[in-house]
């Protein structure tokens, strides 16, 4: 039995030296919060984080893993020669190979995978791909981070699959349908987010910052969390712009059933100002957009916007960095699941902060 099973495994052996020879020729595109392992496979963390790839013939499948502290299933968006071609399940457990439906007859075709869900939802490992790899290499272009909260996520914004009232909560998640991917792609920059659910300025959806992490405290943690060990973010990507939107969860009510205390104006303001400052340290050149929420309406709408104009008050006299500012999105009635903004939502929010961003740019 074991002699039979010796030619597989000098197969497998030839193919991960294979993949790893092509990898360090330039034949994967990774960006986004990403950690890269040994025999350079790389974990995809953050929400749409991706890893892209070229290559010839019609024969390609892609191996992939969900792993998490406690095991469940995950998705991936794929992109093939520029079209989406829909979501992908990686069911728990050991890394799955799925094939790629090649459609077109192409000289070089390119595929694009891309995390679906949120850093909180678990990593997803990309070991390799079976495909004849070429090179690859990303064009140089302007840069935009997208801090905030499940709203920048994506989260609960696609129940396509399974509807709302089944399933995980990050069944209903598409990150690459989320508005800054969105709005990034149609005005040809890059993107990086920073976002997870639930969370705020100086306390969460749920909960005063007793038992979970505001963004302050996560941001430069890789995983985007506080669990020990934690790799740190590297900042190499460097923002032209980095945009905040953070507070729909320090104005909210929670679930009403946990004691919530009324809003702390003040608490926010300085929360932000540091947090504002921290930025700056690891990016000093990138310009600042705080945004509003168009899930936040009424008296707190107009208490989110004057917590803003003070927040942005307080570096009008910064002469070394560039001045912040402010963008206010439309009142929105979601679409989406558990009171969330729809992929139709995301692209009308698209729409709106585009051309802003866009014409800041140039």
């Amino acid at each position: 039995m074991f002699l039979k099973k010796i030619p597989l495994l000098i197969l497998f052996l030839l193919t991960s030296i294979i993949l790893t020879a092509q990898d360090k020729n330039n034949a994967y595109l990774y960006e986004g919060r990403v950690e890269k392992k040994q025999n350079d496979n790389v974990v995809l963390i953050g929400t749409a984080s991706s890893v892209s790839f070229n290559f010839t013939g019609n024969e390609c499948s892609i191996t992939l893993q969900s792993v998490d502290a406690w095991e469940h299933h995950n998705y991936v968006s794929l992109i093939l020669d520029g079209k989406y071609i829909g979501k992908l399940r990686i069911e728990k457990g050991a890394a799955q190979s799925f094939p790629i439906k090649i459609k077109e007859a192409k000289k070089e075709h390119r595929l694009e995978i891309y995390k679906t869900t949120e850093a909180h939802s678990g990593g997803i490992l990309f070991v390799g791909t079976t495909a004849k790899l070429t090179s690859i290499t990303a064009k140089k272009k302007k840069k935009i981070e997208f801090i905030g909260d499940s709203i920048t996520c994506g989260a609960a914004s696609d129940g396509s699959d399974i509807p709302c009232d089944k399933g995980e909560y990050f069944d209903h998640h598409n990150g690459y349908y989320a508005y800054g991917p969105v709005l990034s792609r149609k005005i040809g920059v890059d993107y990086l987010m920073s976002c997870v659910s639930g969370i705020g300025m100086y306390r969460n959806w749920n909960d005063e910052n007793k038992d979970e992490a505001i963004m302050p405290v996560v941001y430069e943690n890789l995983y985007l969390n506080k669990t020990l060990p934690e790799p740190k973010y590297d900042f190499a990507f460097q923002p032209d712009i980095i945009s905040i939107a953070l507070g729909t969860n320090d104005f909210s009510g929670g679930d009403g059933k946990k004691e919530r205390l009324p809003f702390n104006a003040e608490k926010y303001v300085s929360n932000y100002i540091g947090f504002i400052k921290m930025l700056y340290k690891h990016n000093p050149n990138a310009q600042l957009v705080l945004t509003n929420s168009p899930m936040v309406r009424g008296e707190n709408a107009v208490v989110f916007e004057d917590c803003l104009k003070k927040v942005k008050a307080a570096f009008d006299t910064d002469k070394t960095h560039k001045l912040i500012l402010i963008f206010k999105f439309k009142p929105m009635q979601p679409h989406g699941c558990t009171g969330h903004p729809d992929v139709a939502d995301h692209q009308i929010l698209a729409n709106e902060y585009g051309p802003f961003l866009k014409k800041l740019l140039k």
